[in-house]
């Protein structure tokens, strides 16, 4: 099965926030329409709401793609998207090592290894799950109740494996790319705090206010 892209599950969670603004409420897109549809809305999408870009800073470590860049202050409700997020484990490496996923979202945890692993976490923002152990090519799921939150997540067979999974109650979240450059889109007008976080440093936030139609420019230092 082909895996679902970082794209795509944006696609669909402005689909839904678009569709409820703009189409009647008889008619939800879903499907291969999903893309075309988010083709034909997003000028008026655009119009209505605004978007924040900008680089990152971390001179003490090259890890910039496990930088998470997030907005604090979001009012309303947002329903996580249909499809669920994916975390592999592969190489004695849990892949992606940083999720950032909307509360209410499932992740599959797909063992790609020839080997035994496990998944668990001590954090209550999942809940203290643990998968117990399975082989390769087998996938076992669980869906992250718990907002604003983050969970460590390990296995019990190979101890330096690490992830983090970031829960959000909003869609307003991204990764760095590897230069440092970030873009959050489609932002509804009104004052934030847009912060960046990593494991390895306290998180540092900026004021912001988005206006309607523009694209405001903040850069972050860790």
């Amino acid at each position: 099965m082909r895996e679902t892209t970082d794209t795509e599950k944006g696609i669909e969670t402005m689909i839904g926030i678009a569709s409820k603004r703009v189409l009647p409420s008889f008619f939800r897109l879903s499907g291969s329409l999903a893309l075309a549809s988010f083709l034909l809305l997003s000028p008026l999408l655009a119009e209505e709401t605004g978007n924040i870009e900008g680089m990152v800073d971390m001179t003490k470590t090259k890890e910039l793609p496990n930088v998470v860049v997030y907005l604090k202050g979001v009012k309303g409700d947002f329903k996580p998207p249909d499809l669920p997020s994916e975390m592999s484990q592969r190489g004695l490496q849990f892949i992606p090592k940083v999720l950032p996923i909307m509360v209410g979202t499932t992740v599959n945890f797909l063992n790609l290894d020839p080997i035994l692993h496990d998944v668990f976490s001590p954090d209550a923002c999942a809940e203290r799950l643990n998968l117990g152990t399975w082989p390769k090519d087998i996938i076992r799921s669980f869906r992250f109740n718990n907002r604003n939150c983050r969970s460590v997540l390990l296995c019990n067979i190979h101890p330096g494996m690490e992830a983090w999974v970031l829960v959000f109650d909003h869609p307003f979240f991204t990764k760095c790319m590897d230069s440092g450059r970030y873009r959050i889109s489609n932002i509804p007008p009104g004052s934030y705090e847009i912060r960046a976080w990593h494991k390895k440093f306290k998180k540092k936030g900026v004021k912001i206010d988005v206006e309607a139609g523009k694209t405001a420019k903040v850069n972050l230092t860790l």
